[in-house]
């Protein structure tokens, strides 16, 4: 009896969790897997660490290598672009880039992990030398180059999102003099409520990075290499531009072919099925279904590609399969020097443009009981709540502090899947000792102060 032939596209987390999962539960399948690029699953949420040198090696940032995957029904193929769908005859179209070989493959299924590419500014000058993206292995060499080069002394990073903010802190970690733009009107604003993010920008500023928020770039100027990037109020002299402005789906080979919305996401059913029989689509370039907001919305973490994945694999070889896909929340954290957050779920932000209303509750305490000073360990916290306002089920939530309370994010998370209140939050059990906490622990806590209860001090 011949294999299943599954061929996936994409080698990132998508793609690296398909054959995990393709691996664990079959044994009839034969799996190709096709990558762009020429080098198989560089991780650039790892690159600020690469950056500030606390990997082991470039090449070591990555999901996995070829080499990983050394069974014989298991071909993992670099340069190799996929070009475009037949799905009459199902086969995909590849093009070879060590030898310039176009080849049809054909599939029994078909997975599409094909992510996200970073964009660049439409302004005159991206085309200068030194004007960089923040995405893949190329450009974190590149970066790094320049972070250890002397002779560049300012740094100019457009966008304050999570990709921003890594980069400026790498910069101003080297020593460079750093500027970081955005449009919008606070650093991470499209993150986190204001109430948060006002401390992060308190923070960037005492490190010494020079924000400049509602920022009009309008060209990147110089001769041959950037000198300045210009804006609407004057010129920022530049050395080096690193540009994080956002990300857009890779998907332009699939117009005609996969139903796209108008931004060019790819657009899939409950059971992540794309209009193309036995095609399917994970990962970055897709729309996925946000529990909290219950919509499809783009949700491009690592977290939501192997899920993703998972999901698929499992019901692959199913007619109808038997559940959907439940859907996600989409949590994430990040530090800022030396304030660290985690995020879940819907904000003020997004709330609004999924057309979600939302109530809201910031709430700020100690960690540990008011008695242990805050040089002893005992540091302010901050918990930030989105709750639906007529039955209270949580809906989103945040965690700040100089500690590294993130992992309370993962409790918001599972809350927000698992549909719970306020009022279920309010009395949950959780552990009390006074090196690490309080008796009604932080989230406890928090949510008693969305309810309108009576403080609790001790």
């Amino acid at each position: 009896m011949s294999k299943e032939r599954i061929v996936i596209v994409g080698a990132s987390h998508g793609g690296h969790q398909a054959i995990l999962e393709l691996l664990s539960r079959y044994t009839d399948v034969d799996i190709t897997l096709f990558e762009a690029g020429d080098f198989i699953s560089f991780m650039s949420c790892g690159m600020e660490l690469y950056l500030e040198n606390s990997v082991t090696d470039v090449n070591d940032v990555r999901n996995f290598s070829a080499a990983d995957f050394p069974q014989p029904n298991v071909h993992i193929l670099d340069q190799h672009e996929v070009t475009s769908i037949n799905a009459d005859a199902k086969t995909v179209t590849v093009t070879d880039h060590a030898t310039g070989k176009t080849a049809d493959q054909p599939y029994d299924k078909l997975i599409l992990s094909s992510g996200v590419t970073p964009k660049s500014l439409p302004v005159p000058g991206t085309d200068l030398a030194n004007v960089f993206l923040m995405r893949g292995k190329d450009w974190a060499l590149k970066i790094k180059e320049k972070l250890a080069d002397p002779a560049v002394k300012h740094m100019t990073i457009i966008g304050a999102g999570y990709i921003g903010i890594e980069a400026a802190e790498a910069s101003r970690k080297a020593g460079k003099d750093v500027t970081l733009l955005d449009v919008i009107d606070r650093p991470l604003g499209t993150y986190l409520d204001a109430e948060m993010t006002d401390i992060l920008a308190r923070k960037l500023t005492a490190e010494g990075i020079h924000l400049q928020m509602n920022a009009k770039i309008t060209a990147y100027v110089g001769d041959q290499a950037v000198s300045a990037v210009k804006t609407t109020t004057g010129e920022i002299p530049s050395d080096v531009v690193i540009q994080a402005a956002g990300v857009q789906p890779n998907t332009a080979w699939l117009q005609g072919t996969v139903d796209l919305d108008d931004r060019g996401w790819i657009k899939v059913d409950n059971y992540l099925r794309t209009n193309l029989p036995d095609v399917y689509a994970i990962g970055d370039a897709t729309l996925a279904y946000s529990i909290p907001a219950q919509k499809k919305v783009p949700i491009a973490l690592a977290t939501v590609a192997r899920r993703e994945a998972r999901y698929v694999v499992q019901h692959l070889f199913e007619k109808q399969p038997a559940v959907p896909f439940r859907g996600l929340v989409g949590s994430s954290a990040l530090s800022v020097f030396d304030e660290h957050f985690a995020e879940s779920g819907l904000n003020s932000f997004t709330a609004q443009r999924a057309g979600v209303t939302v109530a809201k509750d910031f709430f700020q305490t100690t960690l540990r009981p008011k008695y242990v000073p805050s040089d002893k360990g005992n540091p302010e916290v901050s918990v930030q709540l989105f709750f639906n306002p007529t039955t209270h089920v949580l809906l989103g939530g945040a965690v700040l502090s100089t500690y590294d309370i993130t992992a309370q994010g993962n409790v918001i998370a599972l809350a927000v899947q698992q549909g719970l209140r306020l009022e279920d939050l309010a009395e949950a059990d959780f552990f009390f000792q006074p090196g690490f906490d309080r008796q009604w622990s932080l989230l406890n806590l928090a949510v008693q102060h969305a309810l309108g209860e009576e403080p609790f001090t001790a």
